[in-house]
């Protein structure tokens, strides 16, 4: 009889045991399966506030209206010409000869004007080779002076356009190259 006890005793340690091994490993399956509900929720809930969820597109309207309202028609792409060859004018300064050589490019934004640039060129040329000649070295010399020859050019080429195509869609005239000596 005492070996009966014995063995029921050592049954009962064998579950003990079993049981508290198994209610780690359900413990564990618990928390990781409540962690991962967590983490959908989390996910779930993000999408949900970013209306990644609506289907009729009503946050999607209201986005595009807001964003309408807020952007100007964007201009069309500048074009640019570019008037070859360089320019090279002569001065007279001091008793000296002097020169200027400079790139001039024409911005425009309408297609239509590139062709009627390319149509009047020589007069356009003409008429930039005598501003540039007229002006005086030294005036030429400042940030100043350089700027007013800019606008002075882009006046004169508006002036050609329009004469000659009837509209003047000049934007801007560059300088990509200015060299005094």
């Amino acid at each position: 009889m005492a070996d009966d006890i014995d063995d029921n005793d050592d049954n009962e340690n064998d579950k003990g045991s079993s049981e508290s091994s198994g209610g780690g490993k359900k413990k564990l399956i618990i928390i990781v399966v409540v962690a991962l509900l967590a983490i959908g929720g989390a996910v779930g809930g993000t999408l949900f506030m970013l209306g990644f969820f609506d289907s009729d597109g009503t946050a999607e309207e209201a986005a595009e209206e807001v964003v309408d309202e807020n952007v100007v028609e964007k201009p069309a792409p500048a074009i640019y010409f570019p008037i070859k060859p360089s320019f090279i004018v002569n001065f007279q300064s001091r008793g000296r000869q002097r020169y200027l050589q400079t790139d001039v490019i024409l911005m425009t934004r309408d297609p239509a004007m590139f062709t009627g640039l390319q149509e009047h060129l020589p007069l356009i040329k003409n008429r930039l080779v005598m501003l540039f000649g007229g002006e005086v070295y030294e005036e030429l010399q400042t940030d100043e002076g350089r700027e007013l020859l800019r606008q002075k050019a882009l006046e004169a080429v508006k002036e050609i356009t329009e004469q000659e195509l009837g509209k003047s869609d000049i934007e801007q005239i560059l300088f990509t190259n200015f060299v005094m000596q």
